[in-house]
């Protein structure tokens, strides 16, 4: 049976995981942990990802190539694991109602990962993958770049404009924080 190499929900918000603790050096057993992954399933995503040039080719170095990163997020990802607003639900808030869309957007309509992790009443959205609100829940800015990831995903223009210059500026800023450091 042939290698299945293309990647999976979960290797995107692996890389935002990445992308969001640029100064962590992270060991395979502590990004499982944090995402809510087992130890083989974060192998497996490491590999396709850097198998996709979504990741540097060094295996002993956790280097997002982060062009190529915004790229497939404002371009392929939309298209990859597109999404579409289900039904009113109670849950964590995504997309333009959470931070930091929600404070150009406001609260309404609201979008929401259901689940019994969050208090706000929306609409719901399906996560990238099912444990990424208790991942998210944990993890301030992985939180952030998953909420501009599902403006991305949900396609609403204005939304979308503003999700990508954002996107740009923490992928840059965390760009340069690792330039500096290394």
């Amino acid at each position: 049976m042939r290698k299945f190499n293309g990647l999976r929900p979960q290797d995107v918000v692996l890389l935002l995981k990445l992308v969001a603790h640029p100064h962590q050096a992270w060991l395979g057993k502590d990004l499982a942990q944090s995402l809510h992954l087992s130890a083989s399933e974060v192998s497996e995503a490491l590999a396709r990802c850097r198998f996709s040039r979504l990741l540097a080719a060094d295996p002993q170095a956790l280097r997002v190539q982060r062009h190529a990163l915004l790229d497939f997020l404002c371009y392929g990802l939309p298209y990859a694991f597109a999404v579409q607003p289900g039904a009113p639900a109670r849950g964590l808030a995504t997309g333009a109602s959470a931070p930091p869309l929600v404070q150009t957007f406001g609260p309404e309509p609201a979008y929401v990962w259901p689940g019994a992790l969050g208090s706000q009443w929306g609409i719901a959205v399906e996560p990238l993958y099912p444990q990424a609100p208790a991942a998210a829940q944990q993890d301030a800015q992985l939180y952030g770049l998953l909420a501009l990831t599902d403006a991305l995903r949900l396609g609403r223009p204005r939304e979308v404009q503003l999700a990508r210059q954002l996107a740009e500026q923490q992928l840059t800023a965390s760009a340069l924080a690792s330039a500096a450091r290394g």
